[in-house]
């Protein structure tokens, strides 16, 4: 099983901030997560945006040295095509990145760990899981 974790999970990692994100990522093989290249984009644009510190830009480095960054391709495009027409149609699109990196974990057949609320209540088909939830506390 993959776990593609979504740029506020990524980010989440990246600052050690949430002891129940840390605690899930220490008992997860590191080879079952991913991200989306739309994270990684996301999380190079908060770099570049700060003016790339120093601590953060290696942070942020270290972190995509070590987990895999899944490229967007013309299967994941078919997909965001889909799904977007079909959230559009029932009256609950997401935004346009969070639409991307969805479509990704769709083609990548892999749980979005994901803390956005936006994602709950869409017509996407995703196993979601919230990783700032104790255990007993993920969503599907």
């Amino acid at each position: 099983m993959l776990y593609m974790l979504d740029t506020n999970i990524a980010s989440h990692v990246i600052r050690g901030d949430l002891p129940a994100i840390r605690q899930k990522i220490m008992i997860v093989p590191i080879e079952t997560l991913v991200i989306s290249s739309v994270t990684e984009a996301e999380l190079r644009y908060s770099v570049a945006k700060r003016g790339h510190p120093k601590a953060l830009t290696h942070a942020v480095q270290l972190f995509l040295e070590r987990v895999e960054t899944l490229p967007w391709s013309s299967d994941v495009a078919i997909i965001y095509a889909d799904l977007r027409a079909r959230t559009e149609k029932a009256g609950s699109p997401l935004a346009a990145l969070d639409m991307m990196i969805a479509a990704h974990a769709k083609a990548a057949d892999a749980v979005l760990v994901t803390r956005d609320k936006a994602f709950k209540g869409k017509a996407l088909e995703l196993i979601l899981e919230d990783w700032s939830l104790d255990s007993h506390q993920e969503t599907s």
